[in-house]
Formats: structure tokens, sequence, C-alpha cells
């Protein structure tokens, strides 16, 4: 084979050989406005990502605007590259974070938007850099793409091998952003695949991790087969060669989501311990109300009337959700034990605990001996507090303000006045009396089985986003329950991207969960997916005001296997973090030979 020199050989562009004619001119007009077009192309791909996750939530666009972004920096230099990714990712960002500006009050919303925004930005402007490093054909720091010139392009089997490079680096990346500086998992690629239910049964095994994979290898191929489609247009199998892989890998993983069985409908008598249902209520208090003292009154008596509308159905547990309770004091709990008591319920409510720091002195009256956390109860029907679970993982400005002490500046730029402490510890809290099982009619003699608890594995807030939380709490329960508290961010698309996320954990783990929230999206997710009684009220409104009373068939305790996902933790997309590692590394031996 004849020796080309470096300067010679064609640009990262150049995915397969083109058809001279056509791509002439369309690298004629690039070249013109290159650098106009190139930073066009990277908004775009940011905004067509946004566009795939609630809302509006085209699914699709997210098999497709990654390969625009790495595209957008085909041939450039390692700074350009990088620049090109951060702002796709930017615009990305900006457009899907927005209801950040929904915070009701004045200068902290803007800042945080554009701060995380530009944070979360360098993740995909590492990717693309990293991609087109690791690509088949080496870099070129001063010539322009030229598509025309096919003598060097990478072979079929090096552009599978990069695509699939690609996907590693995505997830790995997307590892790494879900766990720094206390994590940011939110809107992870495969998210905006909640809907494709078979498709995301893999979660079971791979985490979502597993679905960003394969969102993202068939991404990066599709450049390849639409610059394979225009050079060889009545070749076309050499365009369905360039996805083919992945495409393979997709039918594959839908194959075997639909083999699943469909929880909980495939359960049989002998498997279902029974029916427990859950009354959630849905105040919708906006929030700049539950900052009014003033309508504390207002707002419990909403809460009080609302109960007692949602208790005539006779549920087995009633759920009010995260900060609808205006103020746990003796006055409301002896309304709420009496409530309970009166109508022989469970309750679970989110409220503020205390306890002493340690080593403080008992009887202490300054609010800086204790610490608060955002907690929920559980209360028998007898009145009596069961369980407590603390909040574990808190929002950063939200629910505590990083460094307060030595950087007191900071509470500045937050809403808040103090802070939360974190929790230690999962917790299950055991709710419902399920009704003992008859024996069957026919005569088969199956005996009755003892009423039981269900045990329900307690999140708050954002912490059903927090897949190792999720995990922890689903170890020990038979389905797992959120109250959330989504008004900060009014009527938006934040409470259907919150609302995504627990559709992987409950796949992840195999439980239902159910979402009991002030302003939507109250509902339940079943195993597989499946959304189920979203909204409340008859008209079943997403932001209203009402209640919902859900119904869960439920296998019986200890019926159930733990997922692989639930054994073995996010150890695929750990894995790509060191295959990551392990790419970087094998390049800078390469290199450093090179240049000896």
């Amino acid at each position: 084979m004849p020796h080309t020199s470096p300067s010679n050989r064609t640009p990262r562009a150049c995915l397969a050989s083109p058809r001279p004619a056509k791509l002439r001119t369309l690298n004629a007009l690039f070249q013109r406005h290159e650098l106009r077009w190139r930073h066009a192309l990277a908004v775009v791909a940011g905004l067509l990502l946004a566009a795939a996750f609630p809302k509006p939530g085209v699914a699709g666009l997210a098999w497709v605007a990654p390969g625009l972004l790495l595209f957008s920096a085909a041939g450039q230099p390692a700074k350009v590259a990088f620049r090109l990714g951060w702002l796709g990712g930017l615009a990305f960002n900006l457009a899907a974070l927005h209801w950040l500006l929904f915070i009701p009050v004045t200068g902290f919303p803007i800042l945080g938007w554009l701060a995380l925004s530009a944070y979360a930005a360098v993740y995909p402007g590492l990717w693309v850099w990293l991609c087109w490093r690791l690509a088949p054909v080496p870099a070129t720091s001063s010539r322009r793409p030229d598509c025309t010139n096919t003598e060097e392009a990478a072979g079929y089997s090096q552009r599978a091998a990069w695509a699939l490079k690609c996907a590693v680096l995505w997830v790995g990346l997307e590892t790494i952003l879900g766990c720094i500086l206390t994590g940011f998992p939110w809107l992870a690629l495969g998210v905006s695949q909640h809907k494709l239910v078979p498709l995301i049964q893999i979660a079971s095994v791979t985490s979502v991790a597993g679905v960003s994979f394969l969102v993202v290898w068939f991404a990066a191929a599709l450049p390849g087969a639409g610059v394979s489609l225009m050079q060889h247009p009545t070749a076309r199998w050499l365009a369905m060669r360039e996805v083919a892989l992945p495409a393979a890998a997709i039918t594959l993983a839908i194959g075997w989501g639909l083999a699943q069985p469909r929880l909980p409908q495939h359960l049989d008598q002998q498997s279902r311990s029974g029916e427990l249902r859950l009354a959630l209520i849905q105040p919708s208090i906006p929030q700049t109300m539950i900052w009014k003292p003033a309508e504390k009154t207002s707002r419990f008596a909403k809460l009080m009337q609302l109960s007692e509308l949602a208790l005539a159905t006779k549920p087995d547990v009633l759920v009010w959700p995260e900060a609808a309770l205006p103020e746990l004091n003796e006055e409301s709990f002896r309304a709420i034990t009496n409530l309970v008591a009166r109508h022989q319920v469970f309750m679970v409510f989110g409220a503020d605990d205390y306890e002493l720091k340690p080593g403080t002195p008992s009887g202490s009256n300054r609010p800086s001996d204790y610490a608060f956390y955002n907690s929920a109860l559980l209360l028998s029907p007898e009145g009596k507090v069961l369980a407590t679970y603390r909040k574990r993982h808190l929002v950063m400005f939200g629910e505590y303000i990083p460094l307060a002490d030595s950087l007191p500046f900071l509470k500045w730029f937050t809403p808040i006045e103090g802070g939360f402490a974190a929790g230690k510890e999962p917790v299950a809290f055991q709710v419902g009396s399920l009704e003992p099982q008859r024996p069957d009619p026919g005569g088969e003699g199956r005996m009755p089985q003892p009423a039981q608890r269900l045990r329900a594995g307690m999140l708050i807030c954002f912490e059903d986003v927090i897949a190792p939380i999720t995990r922890d709490s689903a170890a020990d329960a038979d389905f797992l329950l959120n109250l959330t508290n989504d008004g900060w961010f009014g009527e938006s698309a934040q409470q259907f991207q919150h609302a995504a996320h627990s559709v992987f954990r409950a796949v992840e783990n195999r439980r239902p969960v159910v979402r009991c929230t002030n302003n939507g999206l109250t509902c339940w997710v079943d195993e597989t997916g499946f959304m189920h009684d979203l909204g409340v009220g008859d008209a079943a409104d997403v932001h209203g005001t009402g209640f919902r009373v859900v119904k869960l068939w439920v296998p019986a305790t200890g019926s159930r296997q733990p997922t692989f996902y639930q054994r073995h933790g996010n150890w695929f997309g750990w894995g790509c973090v060191v295959a990551l590692a392990g790419m970087l590394l094998q390049q800078w031996w390469r290199e450093a030979r090179r240049k000896q």
C-alpha cells in the first residue's frame, strides 16, 4: 500500500467514501461559512436533544441529536471540538432546565439556571472532544473537512468500533456527572425513552445507563449511514451496514423486553398478597403560599377537607405529600391522630423533624443546637408514630448551603435561611393490613393466608432521581413511596421530567413506585414502567387539587427475587467509566510512543 503523509489524510468528517458530485457542493457551502454553520449545528443538536425529554417529549430525537453534535465538530482541533460540544450541551441544558426560572424568588433562579447549565454542558464538551480524539482518522488542526478526498477513508470495522467507543464515553461521563459534587443525574439520555417500555426493561440489568448506551451507539453510527447514502444512493445496504450493529442490539433488547411478563397482570391468585388501597392527597399549594405564615390555617383546613373526601372511599393508607403540612405542633398532631383513629387507617405524611445535636445539653432553646430534617412519618390507625424516615440526599441551595460557615455570602444567592441535616439510613414503613386470601370456591382447598402488611420503601423529593438511593430503599420493600413537592416550579415540564425518572426506578428494582405530589404528577408506576392513575379528580387533572385512590396488587412478601441491578448496582455505568479511563491511557501511550 502506498504511503500517504498525514497532511493528505482524510479528515474525521469522512466516515465513508463520498460521492464527489453532491458532497463537493455541500463541502464548499460549509467551508464558506464554516464557523457559523458549526455553531448553528451544535445549537440545533442541543435543542433537538432537549425536545426529546418532557415536554414536548419527542423521544425519537434522542436517537439523532448526539450524532449531529458529533458531526458539528468533525475535523476540528481539540479546543474547537470541545467548544462546539459545550455549546450544544449549553443549548440543551438551558432549554431542558428552563423550569428553574419558575422558582418564585428574585435573582437566584436566573443565576442557578445559568450556572448549572454551564457546568452540565462541560460533559457534552468533553464527550465530543474525546470522541474525535479517539476517532480512527487522526486529527488535523489546520485543514478543513474535505469529504471529496477518499483515498484513506476509515474502514467499516474502524467506524463501527468508533461508534461503540462513543457510546462507552457518553455513559462513562454521564455516570461521573451523576455522582460528582453530590451528583446531577437529572435527564440521563436514557430517560428520554421512558415511554418505550419494551426497550427500557434492560434497566433491570444495566440500569438506565444501558438505555443511554444503545441510544448513543445508534446516534454515533447514524452520520456514517447518512454520508454513505449520499455517496451511494443506489446501494442502500451500505448505509444500513453502518447502523447494523446498534440496530441489532436494540432489536435484541426490545425482544427481551417483550418476553418479560407484564406486571401485575401476570400474577396468579396464589402469588398475590392482596389489594392495597392508598389515598393520595394532592393539595396543589403554590410555593409562595407555603412561605406565608398567615396561610397556615387555610392550608391545613384544605388538607383535612380533602382527606375526609378521600377517606370516604375506605382506603388502607392515607398519604400527604412533602411540604403539605404547614406545621407539626400539638394542635395539628391532635387533629391528624383523631382523623386516622376515626377512620382506622394508616397515614404517611411529610413534616419537618428535629433532634438535639450530640453533646448538646437537653432543654436547650437555641436553634443552632438542633439538627433539622426533612422527614416522613408513619402513623398507626390508633394515632401512634410507628416509624420516621429522614431524607438522605439533600438538594444543594434548596435544602442546605454548602460551605455556609466558611463562605457565608453564599446565603445571599439562595431562597432559604437555614438548612436541613441528612438522614443516615433507608427506612421501610409497614402499612395496610391486607385481607387474608380465601379458599378457592372450586373446592381445591387452598388454606387462607394470614393478613399481612406491606413494606413501603420511603423516598422524599428528588430521591427517586438518585438510583443508588432508590436501590437502597427498595432492598427491604414491597413497593416504593415517594412524597414530593414540585410546587417550586409552577406548572412546568419539571413535573413530567421528574416522573419520567420514577419509571426507571420501578423497572430497575421491579417494584411499583407510588408518587404523592403537591402539584403533579400524582400516580403510580408498575414494575414494568407503565404509569397508572395519572392526575386527580374526575377530570384527572395533573396539576389540580384533589385526591387519587390507587390500588396495588403486590406479590406476596418474599416471593420476588432481586433484579440483577439490585444485586450488583450500577455495574454497567461504572464499567464504562473504567473503559473510558482505559481508552484514554491507551491513547496517551500511543501518542507517547509516536513522539519517541
